[in-house]
C-alpha cells in the first residue's frame, strides 16, 4: 500500500510542502485544480475565496485520475480560506468514496483558522486526522524551521505506521 497527498495551492506555498511531503513518504501527489480558478490576487482573491469557502461551494474540477483503494494513507494539504477547507477540497471529498486506513492533513495560512478547518475536514471526512501540521507561507516566507516542521510531520507519520 501507499500514500496519497492529495492538495489544492492558489499560490504555491500548499505545493511546496505537497512536494516536500510526498518526497520524503514516496507518496503519490494529486493537484486538483477547478475548472474555473480563483482569482489570485487583490481584494477579490479574497472576496471570492473566502465566499466561496464560507458557503461550502464545490466547484467543478478538472479531470483527474484516481485509484483510491491503492492508498492506505491519503493527506490532504490546502490553504486555509476564512477558516475552512479550499472548495477544491471539499469537492474532492463529496466526489469520492475513501477507505484509507489513516489521515492527515496540513493547512498554510497567514494568519489563522487552521484548527477550525482541520474540524470542518474531519467533518467531511468522518474520520479523525492521525497528524496535522499548521505553516505559515512556507514557499513566500522560507525558513529552515518550516522545514523542519514539515520533515517531523512525516517522521511522525512514518512513526505511526
Amino acid at each position: 500500500m501507499k500514500a496519497l497527498v492529495v492538495y489544492y495551492s492558489m499560490g504555491g506555498n500548499t505545493e511546496y510542502a505537497a512536494r516536500r511531503v510526498a518526497r520524503q513518504l514516496d507518496a503519490d501527489l494529486l493537484r486538483l485544480e477547478p475548472e474555473k480558478e480563483y482569482p489570485s490576487s487583490g481584494f477579490r482573491k479574497f472576496f471570492w475565496g473566502g465566499k466561496s469557502a464560507v458557503m461550502a461551494e464545490t466547484p467543478k474540477l478538472k479531470p483527474y485520475r484516481l485509484d483510491a483503494d491503492r492508498y492506505d494513507t491519503i493527506i490532504f494539504g490546502f490553504p486555509v480560506w476564512a477558516g475552512n477547507i479550499t472548495p477544491p477540497i471539499r469537492t474532492f471529498l463529496r466526489d469520492n468514496r475513501l477507505n484509507a486506513g489513516r489521515y492527515a492533513a496540513y493547512a498554510c495560512q497567514s494568519g489563522s483558522g487552521a484548527e477550525k478547518a482541520f474540524g470542518k475536514l474531519k467533518d467531511c471526512l468522518g474520520h479523525p486526522l492521525s497528524e496535522t501540521l499548521i505553516l505559515i507561507d512556507p514557499k513566500d516566507k522560507p525558513d529552515p524551521a518550516k522545514d523542519r516542521q514539515i520533515d517531523a510531520f512525516c517522521q511522525a507519520l512514518k512513526d505511526d505506521k
